[in-house]
């Protein structure tokens, strides 16, 4: 095996750990109160993530110097990015639901940065990477939307999708300020951009329900490891491995998310979940060839 299939093999697998931990949060969070605002949620989420996420920049004297280096504005539009990501998603899924506020949010990101890479850099993606990822998107859209409820609001469709580009933008611009500087760096300085950014939230909106010490476990749970240790993956996959095959790799998350609900909260196991589960790791496979087989890099449009 070359360096650089090691590599991109390294790079996916860090992916793929990194949504199996976001695909815990749905589980985590229906162990929380009743009573939980979701928006609070994701503050606190955002706040612990980039406190764990600076404690793993600052174990390498070389993240701790690459600080300096880092472009701020490329780190405050990222950190805006995946702290809008986070205000969408929850709100997108208290009027659309779970299912398909994440069937649109996670499943349009692969879209979104086919898009943006189609706009401003006039490339796409190969025609076997575009395969495997329309095969991951129908996947995960029978994961997730099977059985869920028909009722849904305009608003909350748009806001899921809306959130879906914030997060492949995030992808998109944090994969740009690679090369000498450490993915620890990248990773905090962003979060702890985007957990500045919904600061005010737990200033607002009500925390009363975060009274017992078994809250507030689950919420460090959800912000040092859902939160921080997944995205401090992420971010050192997108080294090796290109933002549409990343956001595709995330569609993982919703597979996690179906296991645990399955095995773990007792939901009912149906046979368009078990399609979409085995649909989603087809698509997977094909992605995963494209990566590994070098036929990763987008063709440029001339």
């Amino acid at each position: 095996m070359s360096a650089t299939s090691h590599q991109s093999t390294l790079g996916i697998l860090a992916i793929l750990g990194a949504a199996a931990l976001w695909g815990t949060t749905g589980t985590i969070q229906t162990l929380l109160p009743p009573g939980k605002d979701p928006l609070v949620v994701a503050a606190l989420r955002l706040l612990f993530g980039a406190a764990t996420l600076f404690l793993l920049a600052g174990v390498s004297q070389e993240s701790r110097k690459s600080f300096a280096q880092l472009p701020l504005a490329s780190v405050v539009f990222a950190g805006v990015a995946i702290g809008i990501y986070n205000v969408l998603f929850f709100v997108a899924v208290l009027e659309v639901g779970v299912g398909i506020g994440t069937a649109l949010a996670i499943g349009s990101a692969p879209l979104w940065v086919t898009l943006f890479d189609f706009v401003f850099r006039r490339a796409i993606p190969g025609r076997r990477r575009l395969i495997g990822q329309a095969v991951c998107i129908v996947g995960a859209s029978l994961l997730v939307v099977s059985g869920s409820s028909s009722s849904a609001s305009f608003l909350g469709l748009l806001l899921a999708i809306l959130a879906g580009s914030a997060y492949a933008t995030y992808s998109l611009v944090t994969s740009r300020m690679g090369g000498k500087i450490p993915s620890a760096t990248i990773a905090s300085s962003t979060f702890g951009v985007a957990a500045l950014f919904l600061l005010p939230l737990i200033l607002f909106f009500p925390t009363q329900w975060i009274s017992s010490p078994t809250t507030w476990l689950q919420l460090l749970f959800l912000g040092a490891i859902a939160t921080g240790v997944s995205y401090a993956l992420y971010t050192w996959g997108l080294r090796y491995v290109a933002p549409s095959a990343a956001v595709t790799f995330a569609l993982v998350e919703p597979l996690t998310a179906w296991l645990l609900a399955t095995f773990v909260v007792g939901e009912e196991l149906s046979g368009m979940k078990i399609l979409g589960a085995v649909v989603l790791l087809l698509g997977l496979w094909v992605v995963t060839s494209t990566v590994r087989s070098g036929t990763a890099s987008p063709e440029s449009i001339k």
